[in-house]
C-alpha cells in the first residue's frame, strides 16, 4: 500500500501501481445471478484500457464529459477509469433520476457520450435527446430489451471495447502517454449538488481533492489492502465516491457489488464487510427490520430484547470506548452478546465491521447511541459534495452522539459571529461548472468556503452541527428553532419514515409526518386492523394515536433540553401520500425540500396553526410510469402533549 500511496496522484495512476504490485489480488466483485463474479486488479487495468481506447476512438477527448448512469457495477466503475485515463471527465447521475431532471445536467455540462447500465436509462437519455442535441454516442451495459433496437448513436459495451481492442493495437503506448500527462491538480469527476432550493451546481472536484481526502481517512483508521467494502450506494453521491472510489484506489482494498437494491441485505451479511458507510436513512431502515422482527417475536424474545438492549444503551458505548464499567455490568453485557448482540449483528451483515461512519445528513442521537451499544464502531464525521466529505470525524474513544468530532488533518474550521461554519481543507473543490458567481459566493477571497451549515465547537474542540442556517430559526418568543433537529428524534421511531418540522415565527412548532408503510402496515396486521393502502392507513385512528405517543416521547425528550425545550410539537399531521423525490419533495439523497413542501402544502400548514381537527388537501402526484394524478385526502389534525422542563424526566 506504501507504494500506491507514493506513486500515483491521479486514478489511473494509482491503478497501474495496483495492477503492478498485487495485481492478481481480487479488487472487486459483483454478485450476478446469484454468484460472486470476481476481477483481480490486473484485470481492471486491461478492461479500464480497452474501455478508454473505445473511448478514445468514438471521439472522446480531454475535457470532455462522460455521463455514467446505473446501480453500482464494475463496468460502470471501469468507465469512471476509462474517462480519467484520457483526462476526461466522468459526471456520474442518480440512478432514479426522472428524465426531466437529468437533461438540465446534460445541457450544463454539455455531455456528448454516454455509458449507461440497462434499457430503463437509455429510454431517459432518448426522451431528453432533443433538449440536449450535444448528446451523440450511448452504451449499454445490460443487453436486455436492446434486441432488435436499431436507435441511432445506440450501441453496446462489448461493441465500444471491441473497437476499443483494435485502437489499441493500432496505436501502441498512446493511452500510457495520455495517463502519465494527468496531473493531481486535474478535474477527476463532476458531481451535482442535491438542488434543495434551485438548480443543481456541477462540483468540479480534482484527483488531488479525492486522493488526498481519501488518504487521510485511509492514515486515520489503519485501513489496509485487506478490507472488504460493500459498494451499494449511489455513484452520484460523494459518499460512494470517497470510500467506495477514492480509498478503494488509494488502499487497493477490496469493492463488492451487490446483484440488486433488494438484495444488499442478503449480500452485505455474505461479504461481511470490514469497513462500512451508510447515510442515517439506511440506518434508520435496517432498524425498522430490526424492530418489526421483534415486535412478531415471541413474548419471551421480547422481554429479552427490551432487557438486553436497555442494558446496551446504558453500558454499550462504554465498554466500546474503553471507558470503566463495573465488573458485573461487563459480565451481564457479555451475556448479552452472546444471546442478543451478536446474533443482532450478523443479521444486519455486521459482524466483521471494525469501523463504520454515517453522514449526508444529521443523525438522531438515539438511532446513533442503538448501533454503538451493540458493540458497532460507528462514527459520525462531516463534510459536503464542495469539500469532499472530509472536514471533521469521531476518533476512536472521543466518540459523542451529537457533535461530529474535531476537524481532519489539514482542516481549518471556523465558526462566524452569525454562527455559520467556514473552513478551509484540502478536499475543497476547484469550482461550480460554468458558474463563477456561485463559486465566488462561496469561496471568499481568502479561500474560506462558506458550508451554509450553523453549529458551535464544545469544550473539547468538537463540532456540533445545529442545522442548516437559512433553516435554523426562532419561534414568535425567541425560543430557538432547529427543524432537521426535531425531525431526527421523531424518524428515530420505526413508525416515522420522514418528517417535516414547522415553526419559525410561529407561536408553537407543528410537523408532517410520512408514516413508515412497512412497520405501521406490520403494527395494524397484529391487531387486526384492516387497510386498503397508504393512505387509508395513514388516516386510521388507532395510527394516528400511534404517532401521536411519538410525538409526545419526543416532546418529553425535548423538555431536557435547556437551549430547545420551548420548541416542542404541538400539532401533527399524517400526510396522505408518502414524500416523493419525483414529485419535487425530496432531493435524489433523500433531503428534505423543506420550502418546497410548505409551499405545495400550505393550506396543511396554516391547518396546523388553527383549531381545526381536520383539513382537506389536493396534491398532484407522479406514478412511476411517468403518469401524473390528483389524491384528494380529509388529513386528521393530532394535537400532542407538550411538558413543563422541570416535568421532563419523569414524565419521559
Amino acid at each position: 500500500m506504501t507504494l500506491a500511496l507514493a506513486a500515483g496522484d491521479t486514478f489511473p495512476k494509482l491503478l497501474a501501481c495496483h495492477a503492478r504490485e498485487r495485481g492478481d489480488r481480487p479488487a472487486l466483485r459483483e454478485k450476478d445471478l446469484g454468484i460472486w463474479q470476481s476481477w483481480s486488479w490486473l484485470e481492471v487495468q486491461q478492461e479500464v484500457h480497452r474501455l478508454a481506447a473505445g473511448l478514445a476512438q468514438a471521439g472522446f477527448r480531454r475535457g470532455m464529459h462522460l455521463a455514467v448512469v446505473g446501480d453500482n457495477r464494475p463496468r460502470l466503475y471501469f468507465a469512471l477509469l476509462a474517462a480519467q485515463s484520457l483526462g476526461g471527465i466522468p459526471v456520474p447521475f442518480y440512478q432514479d433520476a426522472v428524465a426531466g431532471e437529468m437533461a438540465f445536467v446534460f445541457r450544463d455540462a454539455d455531455i456528448g457520450f454516454a455509458i449507461v447500465e440497462d434499457q430503463e436509462q437509455a429510454d431517459k437519455l432518448f426522451e431528453i435527446l432533443p433538449d440536449c442535441p450535444g448528446l451523440k454516442r450511448i452504451w449499454y451495459d445490460d443487453p436486455r430489451g436492446f434486441r432488435h433496437d436499431r436507435r441511432e448513436g445506440l450501441a453496446s459495451y462489448e461493441s465500444l471495447v471491441g473497437e476499443g481492442e483494435a485502437w489499441l493495437r493500432a496505436n501502441a503506448g498512446v493511452l500510457e502517454a495520455e495517463v502519465a500527462k494527468g496531473a493531481g491538480g486535474d478535474c477527476a469527476i463532476m458531481l451535482y449538488t442535491s438542488g434543495t432550493t434551485g438548480n443543481p451546481k456541477g462540483v468540479v472536484l480534482s484527483h488531488d481533492n479525492l486522493v488526498i481526502s481519501g488518504r487521510n481517512y485511509v492514515e486515520l483508521e489503519g485501513l489496509t489492502d485487506r478490507e472488504e467494502v460493500l459498494a451499494y450506494l449511489p455513484m452520484a453521491w460523494i459518499g460512494q465516491n470517497l470510500f467506495s472510489y477514492a480509498q478503494w484506489l488509494v488502499a487497493g482494498f477490496r469493492i463488492n457489488c451487490p446483484e440488486s437494491a433488494e438484495t444488499v441485505l442478503t449480500d452485505m451479511r455474505e461479504i461481511g464487510p470490514t469497513y462500512y458507510f451508510a447515510p442515517p436513512r439506511v440506518l434508520e431502515a435496517l432498524l425498522t427490520q430490526v424492530t418489526i422482527r421483534m415486535e412478531d417475536a415471541s413474548r419471551v424474545k421480547r422481554e429479552l430484547y427490551r432487557h438486553f438492549m436497555a442494558l446496551a444503551r446504558r453500558v454499550g458505548s462504554a465498554i466500546l470506548d474503553g471507558r470503566p464499567v463495573r465488573g458485573v455490568d461487563r459480565a451481564h453485557y457479555a451475556l448479552g452478546e452472546m444471546l442478543l448482540y451478536a446474533p443482532l449483528k450478523n443479521a444486519l451483515g455486521m459482524s466483521r465491521v471494525r469501523v463504520a461512519y454515517t453522514a449526508g445528513e444529521a443523525i438522531g442521537p438515539d438511532l446513533f447511541v442503538f448501533y454503538r451499544s451493540l458493540g458497532i464502531n460507528l462514527k459520525q464525521l462531516y463534510g459536503q459534495t464542495e469539500t469532499c466529505a472530509a472536514v471533521c470525524v469521531q476518533h476512536d474513544g472521543q466518540v459523542k452522539p451529537d457533535t461530529v468530532g474535531p476537524p481532519m488533518k489539514g482542516v481549518e474550521v471556523r465558526v462566524l459571529d452569525s454562527g455559520e461554519i467556514v473552513l478551509r481543507c484540502p478536499g475543497l473543490f476547484v469550482e461550480y461548472h460554468r458558474n463563477a458567481e456561485a463559486t465566488a459566493e462561496a469561496k471568499d477571497a481568502q479561500g474560506w468556503y462558506h458550508t451554509g451549515d450553523a453549529g458551535y465547537f464544545d469544550a473539547d474542540g468538537h463540532l456540533k452541527i445545529i442545522d442548516r442556517a437559512r433553516d435554523v430559526g426562532r419561534l414568535a418568543d425567541g425560543t430557538l428553532f432547529a427543524p432537521k433537529y426535531l425531525e431526527n428524534k421523531l424518524k428515530f421511531f420505526p413508525y416515522v419514515q420522514e418528517a417535516v418540522a414547522f415553526g419559525d415565527g410561529r407561536a408553537e412548532a407543528s410537523a408532517m409526518i410520512n408514516i413508515d408503510v412497512q412497520a405501521v402496515g406490520d403494527w395494524a396486521e397484529r391487531r387486526g386492523l384492516p387497510y386498503a393502502g397508504y393512505q387509508d392507513l395513514a388516516q386510521k385512528a388507532p395510527v394516528v394515536e400511534l404517532v401521536r405517543d411519538c410525538v409526545e416521547k419526543v416532546n418529553a425528550d425535548l423538555a431536557a433540553d435547556p437551549k430547545l425545550c420551548g420548541s416542542q410539537i404541538h400539532r401533527f399531521v399524517i400526510l396522505h401520500k408518502e414524500l416523493d423525490a419525483d414529485d419535487g419533495e425530496l432531493t435524489r439523497t433523500r433531503k428534505v425540500r423543506r420550502r418546497f413542501i410548505g409551499e405545495k402544502y400550505a393550506g396543511i400548514v396554516e391547518a396546523l396553526y388553527g383549531e381545526a381537527a381536520q383539513c382537506a388537501v389536493e396534491a398532484q402526484v407522479r406514478f412511476e410510469d411517468g403518469r401524473t394524478g390528483t389524491v384528494r385526502a380529509q388529513l386528521a389534525i393530532g394535537r400532542a402533549k407538550t411538558f413543563a422542563p422541570a416535568a421532563s424526566r419523569s414524565a419521559a
